[in-house]
């Protein structure tokens, strides 16, 4: 699916307008923006014959080497970056590779996910970059304001794990009677972190990608001298997403803690059992000694012929086994 991307004047100022093209109909010479999402082969042919680029393949846009990911070739600028995707608690949070490719003042887009980072820019795509009314809509500014929305989702999405990490701290060292209760919330607890974990290690990874991307464009900005507006604006976005590198970074460290607290938990969970099972070890061990003895097939054993050896036996199993509980319970072992 192509969508095109027009600048218009709305009450002098100048906007974007975003529809989509049928394979049949020519792409108009204004556009800005060419937004292709899972294209077909017809598609990217149609759209390479007017751009002048070569459409990088899916697989190609898996690739983990940087001199695939960002390059240049017939005065196209290729940026490949991967956006988190599919962040709802129904679905298995994914990154997606995206395809930035900048030619001359010309934008084209390649994904095959809708990652919310791009519907939040389309949707306010009629105020131009996003940032407010400018007066030149180009490539490079619309980039930026797409990007500068990747950093927003982002800071959106670790300031709900933030919270929800907080809540699940509370929930962690929170006083539970009930045994099997706490066990049922140690186990989920540890699955929610691992969730938590899970989402916010493809989040860095996603800025990771992003601030390669950055780099690049801070240093061709500078080599071609380009506006000092849209300078300042890539060394903004930079600063904040390094910044939001460090809060996931912290986060990743405050998991790792409460994953290690909930394991100690679950030891100790453990070791009570270990040792419930470990007293009543020593519990009926002299009451099984006393009963082995007196046990033993002998002919001449003296109490086997007293009136009142049984109920001595049994007194004597019993003395055993509540003298070693009440010194475990004395020491405060139980």
């Amino acid at each position: 699916m192509i969508f095109i991307h027009q600048p218009v004047s709305v009450a002098g100022t100048m906007q974007l307008e975003r529809r989509s093209l049928e394979l049949q109909d020519a792409i108009p010479e204004d556009t800005v923006w060419l937004d292709l999402i899972r294209p077909s082969r017809e598609e990217e042919l149609k759209v390479e014959g007017f751009s002048g680029i070569e459409v990088p393949t899916r697989e190609e846009m898996k690739d983990i080497e940087p001199s695939e990911l960002l390059y240049v070739e017939d005065g196209a600028r290729y940026m490949t970056g991967r956006l988190l995707s599919k962040v709802s608690d129904s679905e298995e949070p994914g990154l997606a590779g995206i395809t930035f490719i900048l030619r001359g003042n010309r934008l084209v887009t390649v994904r095959y996910e809708e990652p919310q980072a791009f519907r939040m820019y389309t949707q306010r795509a009629g105020r131009a970059t996003g940032n407010g009314p400018t007066a030149v809509i180009s490539g490079e500014s619309i980039l930026a304001g797409l990007i500068e929305a990747v950093i927003d989702r982002a800071a959106d999405v670790l300031q709900l794990q933030g919270e929800r990490i907080d809540r699940l701290s509370a929930k962690i060292f929170e006083v539970q009677d009930d045994p099997s209760a706490r066990n049922t919330a140690l186990q989920d607890t540890l699955r929610a972190l691992g969730r938590h974990n899970d989402l916010i290690s493809k989040q860095r990874e996603s800025l990771v990608s992003m601030e390669r991307i950055l780099l690049s464009l801070s240093a061709t900005y500078r080599t071609n001298k380009a506006p000092r507006e849209l300078r300042e604006d890539v060394r903004s976005t930079l600063r904040d997403l390094q910044s939001l590198e460090e809060h996931a970074t912290f986060l990743s460290t405050k998991i790792n803690f409460l994953l290690d607290a909930t394991l100690g938990l679950v030891n100790l969970e453990q070791n009570n059992i270990i040792k419930l099972f470990s007293v009543m070890a020593v519990v009926f061990m002299p009451p099984t000694l006393i009963a082995s003895i007196y046990g033993m097939n002998f002919k001449t054993m003296p109490e086997l012929e007293l009136p009142f050896g049984y109920p001595l036996a049994v007194v004597m199993m019993v003395v055993a086994a509540v003298l070693p509980y009440a010194f475990f319970r004395w020491k405060r072992w139980l």
